[in-house]
């Protein structure tokens, strides 16, 4: 891009990546791909992952995340099994939809963030006979390809809120938000007709994660370093347990920064915002689903829950945020 600028993160980057089983396809439609878009939004709300970019194929997806909580796993659980079940039931099918664990690199953020960017935005266009169209078509496929986040990014659609734009447009370059997407759209065309050899082979190459030769020995020594604790015996004094909390205890966190009680959150009568603040807490420290969530705290169905939560996000002050950052911090700990 026009210029190179250190952003720094709280948590690890990931190029996550899943196929379906044999190479199958995962989505036969739009319909199969605006459900998937949808868990993906839910999952970001939910386990407050950011997503940086996405790009869905016919039997496979790609995904640039960061992961502040270090829960990838639980983020990805969620949309993978929503999504398998929604694809059976609809198609009539029965059994595993995607092929094994997904797979997930961790990405050097300061070196490789933008080129892997371009990368994976670029693979409409390099897949089947796409490859073989000429420069002309190929650009024209990438400008109209509606399942992935690039036509937000290039300024040609409006984003999705669930895309975390800021890192890729910033590292851009630009005095305007309409200069950063124009630089960013322009970097990632100008891949079309000079493929990025060097980023190819550290993509393919690369054991550890996608960077260079430090960032591959950093990643390297960590794993020896987990699978050298991993042989000693536990002291079980230091073990770190990780649990889920009651839902009781969730509901008090959130009536101790709200005010009220445990029977006036369950009122509709009272302040639908903070019915959906514990709704949000709920799921995220509960492991309760939307539906869960309305039915224990007599919202209605997960649709009204869904609802609730847009409006929350739409609401959000500097008091709001900071009633909700107290029961953060008490659940979090």
């Amino acid at each position: 891009m026009a210029r190179k600028l250190r952003v720094q993160y709280e948590g690890a980057i990931y190029h996550v990546t899943a196929r379906g089983v044999e190479r199958r396809v995962i989505f036969d439609d739009d319909r199969d791909r605006e459900h998937f878009l949808k868990q993906l939004e839910d999952g970001v709300e939910v386990y407050g992952v950011r997503l940086y970019l996405y790009c869905l194929m016919r039997n496979h997806f790609h995904l640039l995340v960061e992961t502040p909580a270090g829960n990838l796993p639980a983020f990805m659980q969620k949309i993978e099994t929503a999504h398998t079940v929604f694809y059976n039931i609809r198609h009539d099918r029965t059994g595993h939809l995607l092929q094994g664990r997904y797979d997930a690199k961790l990405v050097d953020g300061d070196e490789y963030l933008d080129r892997l960017s371009r990368y994976v935005h670029l693979n409409p266009v390099y897949t089947g006979n796409n490859a073989k169209k000429p420069l002309e078509s190929r650009l024209r496929l990438l400008r109209e390809y509606r399942w992935s986040s690039f036509r937000g990014y290039a300024g040609l659609a409006r984003q999705h809120e669930f895309v975390d734009e800021g890192a890729l447009l910033k590292m851009a370059g630009g005095r305007s938000e309409s200069a950063r997407r124009r630089n960013y759209k322009k970097f990632v065309e100008a891949g079309l007709a000079n493929d990025d050899e060097e980023f190819v082979n550290v993509l393919e190459k690369g054991k550890w994660g996608i960077g260079g030769e430090t960032f591959q020995a950093g990643i390297r020594d960590m794993h020896m370093d987990m699978a050298q604790k991993a042989r000693r015996p536990e002291d079980v004094s230091l073990r770190r347990v990780e649990s889920r909390h009651k839902p009781e205890k969730v509901l008090s966190a959130v009536c101790d920064a709200f005010g009220g009680s445990l029977e006036d959150i369950k009122k509709r009568s009272y302040g639908s915002l903070v019915r959906a603040v514990a709704a949000r807490m709920l799921m995220k420290y509960s492991g309760m689903n939307q539906r869960d969530a309305g039915v224990y705290l007599k919202i209605g169905s997960g649709a009204a829950v869904c609802q609730q939560l847009k409006r929350l996000k739409g609401s959000v002050d500097k008091r709001l945020e900071h009633e909700m950052s107290k029961v953060e911090s008490e659940l979090g700990q």
